[in-house]
């Protein structure tokens, strides 16, 4: 199994410990990147994919490092919406 799978899977049993740089990683797989707004970016964070435009906003998380239940659904639902996974 793949680093890429091995992620997926984690991913997708909705863990309380699933970290922001996770997210990062498991989202480029998938051909999103981040985008911060303006010259520091605050904790606003989008990830555009680079062939649909499809675009995923949240929060980044502070001060721990860990996404939120209701993050890790929605990035779920679009997912599979845009047939990824």
């Amino acid at each position: 199994m793949s680093r890429k799978d091995k992620l997926l899977v984690k991913f997708l049993r909705r863990p309380k410990d699933f970290s922001y740089n996770e997210l990062i990683i498991l989202l480029s797989y998938f051909g999103y990147r981040e985008i911060t707004k303006g010259k520091t970016g605050g904790s606003r964070r989008a990830f555009v994919h680079r062939e649909t435009n499809h675009i995923f906003r949240l929060h980044k998380p502070h001060p721990k490092n860990v996404l939120q239940r209701y993050q890790i659904d929605e990035i779920i639902e679009g997912l599979t919406k845009n047939g990824l996974i």
